[in-house]
């Protein structure tokens, strides 16, 4: 689509103006946003992201915004300005806060990467079978009541307890 202010460039920008009531859409190129007065910013950053998406959904009482992290004394409601945490403390104190805002985010609250299947002995740690992480995973599953999530390992534990009894 070309400009409708030049018709000779590509437009860019798309730009609404209310005059009187009157709602009015341009496309315009980048030199006709400019001698219009518009100025895009490109900058793009994660902090003002995830503030604004903090902003999207999490129903705080008045209470929760005042709550103060007790390492850094950062607050709920300066998170939810700034878009960053003070320090790691604050994920503990914000819990309840964050988790709406990660699962949005994220789509689960949960971080499930990747891990070594070996842990190194001369360390004197044992090797974790699989079966073992998945019991763990289970674990904090119901501790933090993800039954769906629970459900689907415990059914993986049962698998790969029916496939290890099946070998000689």
């Amino acid at each position: 689509m070309f400009c409708q202010v030049c018709g000779k460039n590509e437009a860019t920008v798309e730009f609404t103006e209310i005059i009187n009531e009157e709602v009015k859409q341009l496309h315009l190129c980048d030199q006709c946003a400019k001698d219009k007065g518009i100025e895009m910013e490109q900058n793009f950053s994660i902090a003002d992201f995830l503030a604004g998406m903090s902003d999207l959904g999490i129903k705080s009482s008045k209470g929760d915004i005042q709550i103060k992290c007790k390492k850094c004394g950062m607050t709920f409601e300066d998170f939810q300005k700034v878009g960053r945490l003070g320090c790691g403390d604050c994920y503990i104190e914000f819990r309840k806060n964050l988790l709406p805002l990660l699962k949005r985010i994220h789509g689960s609250t949960r971080h499930i990467g990747k891990s070594p299947k070996e842990v190194d002995e001369t360390d004197g740690k044992k090797k974790i079978s699989e079966a073992q992480e998945l019991r763990q995973r289970l674990q904090r599953a119901i501790d933090t009541e993800e039954f769906e999530e629970a459900a689907a390992l415990r059914d993986r534990i049962r698998a790969l307890e029916k496939k290890a009894k099946e070998k000689p």
